[in-house]
């Protein structure tokens, strides 16, 4: 199996399935490209899916081409840092968070290396940041309690929310409408685009039964993320703790929970996850979650029904959240609170650190996984093969 093989296994041709998303393996591990003990902390495909770009801990942008698998670029950025790389709809230009000097979002073009624009206002770190899916609009939310709306034009805020606490934004597939998640009461608020200002049309509280049953008063894990399905049907609710949420985005019901097996000798009722634990085996040290700690470990995939996630020990897991009806197991229970949902499969990813950052490719069935290295994943579709080695 080859880096080039993600050419010939494009969505439009190939229906993912519990076969398929089980039989990924790593095409292409790179180990050089960032400092040793230093991360990655963020990923992001451009809207063809043809590039991937990254940032990491030790300030340094990475190019990568996801089509043939090279590595095109590194760039700098040490005067201010670098975390939350977003493409904009231009492959030959991106945004991303500052983590040095102040917390402006930066514009960035890849072909020069120079900066379009500064958008200021953030007085605390960003730790959330996505562009609109239909237009040149993108969300910010930081540890300042803000949310702010931004136009690539303009280096000042189209908009402003107060909100409380450590915030995470999402726009759903339409543009239209926009979730923020708060830590505060465990709660997502969901927006009208047009009316930014106004008050959220739904609030949706996450009220978690299982956790309640395990410890008084329950350890509620800090959200970190938040994605739309790719029909806008659901959000999925990334968290630092062992423990994913999957929630209608129109009743604001929960539809499953999404942990881990626990693993054997285990005194955790779920298995090893999240990133809010110690970084080193047994992981039984809980660490204080932090902004950027784990804002990427979860993430859809282009056809909604999977979700691909990263954990604490390095695996990566699959949870297969909507498979149709005639395809579903008779144990399978129906949304619920208390409807918890393990992996169809868990595969070792990177040895020796978290899976910190996992991204699908929204072209092609491939997808990139990043922590202490980088891998980019494909099926194995038949002829076998052994992966690329490390580059």
């Amino acid at each position: 199996m080859s880096a080039p093989a993600a050419a010939s296994t494009s969505s439009a041709t190939l229906t993912l399935s519990p076969e398929i998303l089980a039989s990924f393996k790593p095409a292409r591990v790179f180990r050089k490209h960032n400092e040793a003990g230093r991360s990655f902390t963020s990923l992001s495909f451009d809207d063809k899916g043809e590039q991937l770009i990254t940032a990491g801990e030790d300030e340094t942008i990475q190019l990568f081409n996801a089509r043939t698998g090279k590595h095109q670029k590194q760039l700098y950025s040490k005067k201010y840092g670098v975390h939350l790389t977003r493409f904009t709809h231009k492959s030959s230009a991106i945004i991303h968070a500052s983590t040095k000097e102040n917390d402006d979002i930066r514009y960035l073009s890849l072909h020069d290396h120079n900066y379009i624009r500064y958008y200021k206002g953030h007085t605390k770190k960003v730790v959330s940041l996505q562009m609109s899916p239909t237009d040149d609009t993108f969300l910010s939310g930081a540890t300042d309690d803000t949310v702010r709306l931004w136009d690539l034009r303009a280096s000042h805020a189209q908009g402003l929310l107060n909100v409380a606490g450590h915030p995470c934004v999402a726009y759903d597939p339409s543009g239209y409408v926009f979730a923020v998640g708060l830590n505060l009461r465990s709660t997502i608020l969901l927006y009208d685009i047009k009316n930014f200002d106004k008050q959220p049309f739904l609030n949706i509280q996450i009220d978690d039964p299982i956790l309640s049953q395990r410890t008084y008063p329950p350890r509620v894990p800090v959200l970190t993320s938040l994605a739309f399905s790719n029909d806008g049907k659901w959000i999925l609710v990334g968290t630092s703790g062992d423990v994913h949420y999957v929630v209608d985005s129109f009743d604001g019901h929960i539809v499953a929970r999404l942990e881990c097996v626990p693993q054997p000798g285990s005194t955790s009722p779920a298995g090893v996850m999240g990133l809010e634990r110690a970084v080193a085996s047994p992981y039984e040290r809980p660490m204080e979650p932090s902004a950027g700690l784990s804002s990427e470990e979860v993430k859809w995939t282009p056809d909604g029904r999977f979700v691909v996630g990263g954990s604490i020990d390095g695996k990566i897991h699959v949870w297969d959240v909507a498979p149709p009806p005639e395809q579903r197991p008779p144990h399978y229970p129906p949304p619920s609170p208390e409807c918890t949902l393990f992996p169809i499969k868990s595969i070792d990813g990177h040895v020796g650190g978290p899976s910190r950052a996992v991204a699908f490719n929204p072209k092609t069935a491939m997808f990139a996984s990043a922590g202490n290295d980088l891998a980019f994943w494909l099926p194995e579709l038949g002829e076998g093969g052994a992966p690329d080695p490390a580059v």
